[in-house]
């Protein structure tokens, strides 16, 4: 070997020194480190052999936590790569596109960490504080309209019955011609709507006919059973009639709380608010709660990343020949069949670097899950990354953390493998 090529030689092995020690310093040797602790004992006092990795596959927690590792590898990049192929094709349509790209990528900017505390709040219970819930409130509102006095419930010893689905019922039958009264208790004075009136008996005449009325007065000052001064009729309830354990007739209350079916006569005849009149409003659903807790980060995963797609697919799209697009519009193709037949097979790289990115990414997951799942329901959205944690940090069993760590980085390692393959095609073309 020349003296030139030993001085190259030489001068290669002083630039690369210090990035091999630093990789070796802060890659190799934590990876061959992890190994070692996963053959030890919780303390790293004895070596265990393989005995952390069969408490790990046997474990309920970490087969739960693998399973929904896979839901996150199926779900999350499939629709987080379509969303960003979608937005990346629409964006580049609009005007003042690099505006629209940057309000889709500005979530990248925010830490998980502030992320799960925005989505804790967005998936709250409540529907007054979750804006999820409002929404899903109000929508089905829209189709099923809230019952006009939830809660609301029959005196004891009024006589009259609340049956198993909620409805209240007389106690017998009654004859055309009588006044049926159906005192209710249990609603606060806001319940009662604006427009009703004092409670006043119809007059005695044909049919059925009765009141339904707020049987308190303040100061618990009035007589039960009885219509006090004060007490107000409640408007707007449904009344069934029934003869025979059939409904034959149904009206509302008016505004004092009356109800009349004139074109009835006989008797036999038992009288019913609905059960719809007391059912609890709909309060959205639990988005947090066992469920629906893995599908909710999954969501607010796909919120954050969704722009980062498609900043990456915008860069791909600008390399499809336009010459290929308008011969396929000039032969006739469709917007879809041009997106299908010719952009996507270009952009194909593209859409496996990016998805091959994202499967790396949420067997990673973590900090998300952590943050955004109530303690109550972490174990059933936990992920291996929290249970690695969990094992590391809450039971300070090193060795079982270790090994959980090691079984990460194999899942990890094929998709890294993939993915340098990908870029190093695209460098070779």
């Amino acid at each position: 070997m020349s003296a030139r090529a030993r001085t190259h030689r030489r001068t290669a092995v002083l630039f690369l020194a210090p990035t091999v020690l630093i990789v070796g310093a802060l890659v190799a040797y934590p990876i061959v480190f992890s190994f070692w602790m996963s053959l030890r004992s919780a303390d790293g006092s004895r070596f265990v052999g393989l005995a952390n990795y069969v408490e790990m596959l046997t474990s309920p927690g970490t087969r739960r936590a693998i399973a929904n590792n896979a839901v996150w590898v199926v779900v999350a990049p499939t629709v987080v790569t379509v969303l960003g192929l979608m937005f990346a094709v629409l964006t580049d349509r609009v005007r003042l596109v690099k505006a629209v790209r940057l309000a889709l990528f500005m979530p990248m900017a925010i830490s998980f960490l502030a992320a799960g505390v925005t989505f804790r709040l967005v998936y709250d219970e409540d529907p007054n504080r979750g804006a999820l819930n409002a929404a899903v409130v109000a929508v089905h509102d829209t189709f099923a309209p809230a019952s006009p006095y939830p809660g609301a419930t029959v005196r004891e010893g009024s006589g009259l019955r609340v049956v198993d689905d909620g409805a209240v019922v007389t106690p017998g039958t009654v004859a055309a011609g009588a006044v049926v009264r159906l005192p209710l208790v249990g609603l606060p004075a806001d319940a009662v709507p604006g427009h009703a009136g004092e409670a006043v008996p119809p007059a005695a005449g044909p049919g059925v006919r009765g009141l339904v009325w707020r049987d308190f007065t303040p100061g618990d000052a009035g007589t039960p059973g009885v219509v006090d001064p004060g007490e107000y009729g409640l408007p707007d309830v449904l009344v069934e009639v029934l003869r025979d354990g059939e409904v034959v007739a149904e009206t509302y209350t008016d505004a004092y709380g009356r109800f009349v079916v004139p074109e009835l006569a006989g008797g036999g005849y038992s009288v019913r608010l609905a059960a719809g009149n007391f059912t609890e409003p709909f309060r959205g659903l639990t988005w947090l709660g066992p469920g629906l807790v893995t599908p909710a980060i999954i969501g607010s995963y796909i919120w954050i990343w969704a722009g980062f797609a498609m900043v990456v697919i915008s860069a791909g799209l600008a390399s499809v020949p336009r010459s290929a697009v308008d011969a396929a519009r000039v032969d006739g193709a469709s917007e879809w069949q041009g997106l299908r037949l010719v952009t996507v097979p270009f952009l194909r790289p593209v859409l496996a670097v990016v998805a091959v990115t994202l499967v790396i990414n949420v067997l990673k997951i973590f900090d998300l899950v952590l943050v955004l799942a109530p303690e109550s329901v972490q174990p059933e959205a936990s992920v291996l990354g929290l249970e690695m944690y969990h094992a590391s940090f809450t039971q300070l069993n090193t060795g079982l953390g270790s090994a959980m760590a090691v079984l990460l980085f194999a899942l990890v390692l094929p998709g890294m493998a993939w993915r340098a393959r990908l870029l190093r095609r695209q460098e070779l073309r």
